[in-house]
């Protein structure tokens, strides 16, 4: 079993370039994979690798400049969800493209997943995803609004055009592990709205802690690796991923006309040109070549 490790932290980071090749130096060391961001505002990513491997990469992050109090929620995989390890520099640690957001300052109300439930079901709450569309479509909470944006970036254009749906309405708001929240909350508080919260530690928390007999969850949890998704006790769900758009997909649709190994699947065969298509059966011959001499592709994995 490979433990996964998801986190995020928000702190000031003068020279993220001078912390990305001993991160990542640690990371092959260790036989971790996976895929870390770093940027001034802090660092964000999910790893995966031995538990000796994970403490390690761990206690160096925990060792940065204002990282003492970095926290992470952890699961299992049966097999390595991510093929090699990335640790890359970015403007943001997650994309949202406004400048005055800083989740230091101040940030939503904290929601602890044993009390979520209690709090979504108040009818003077209006219960927001943050995630993109594809995300949001294989599983959300009862009841919440799906935004509908392909990417982070499109929430508050979204937000300017639908504010005035939830005047006097307290606003809950959620993502995978919460990171999106931190940004988006402290949005909405910039935007005036005066009770904001978000679930602690996101969906993932909520489907570690909170019994499946008890939940508000419906469906399956998008994750960003070789698992696609993730149902209650964060057990591997049935979705695999279409290698083309990225989107997930269940195994019958695979069965479908459109759905071609590598190449397109229902969300995005008319997405694509004739001439994408060619090249992606070409790299799925690839794909089939590296297997029949046993070896691992990196384009087809997660």
């Amino acid at each position: 079993m490979f433990t996964v490790a998801a986190l995020y932290h928000f702190t000031r980071f003068e020279d993220p370039s001078a912390l990305q090749g001993p991160l990542r130096d640690l990371c092959l060391r260790e036989g971790v994979t996976g895929t870390l961001l770093l940027a001034q505002e802090g660092v964000n990513g999910t790893i995966a690798g031995s538990r000796r491997g994970i403490d390690a990469v761990l206690a160096h992050l925990r060792a940065l400049p204002g990282c003492e109090a970095l926290e992470w929620k952890e699961s299992k995989a049966e097999r390595q969800p991510f093929a090699r390890m990335k640790v890359r520099l970015k403007r943001e640690i997650v994309t949202m493209g406004q400048p005055d957001v800083d989740p230091r300052a101040r940030v939503g109300h904290y929601v602890a997943p044993a009390e979520w439930n209690e709090l979504i079901r108040s009818p003077d709450v209006v219960v927001i995803d943050t995630r993109n569309d594809y995300e949001v479509a294989i599983g959300t909470f009862e009841g919440a609004v799906d935004p509908e944006t392909a990417s982070f970036r499109e929430f508050p254009e979204w937000w300017e055009k639908n504010r005035d749906r939830f005047h006097n309405k307290r606003v809950a708001m959620f993502c995978t592990g919460g990171i999106r929240c931190e940004k988006s909350t402290n949005y909405l508080l910039g935007q005036g709205v005066e009770e904001v919260y978000h679930l602690k530690g996101g969906i993932l928390k909520y489907l570690e802690e909170v019994p499946e007999e008890d939940s508000a969850w419906q469906g399956e949890c998008f994750v960003f690796d070789g698992r696609v998704s993730v149902g209650h006790g964060l057990r591997e769900g049935p979705h695999l991923l279409c290698h083309a758009c990225r989107r997930p997909i269940l195994p019958g649709d695979r069965a479908r006309p459109e759905y071609e190994e590598g190449v397109a699947c229902h969300h995005c065969a008319a997405e694509t040109s004739e001439a994408d298509k060619a090249r992606f059966r070409e790299r799925q011959r690839q794909i089939g070549l590296a297997k029949a001499r046993g070896e691992r592709h990196l384009a087809g994995e997660g």
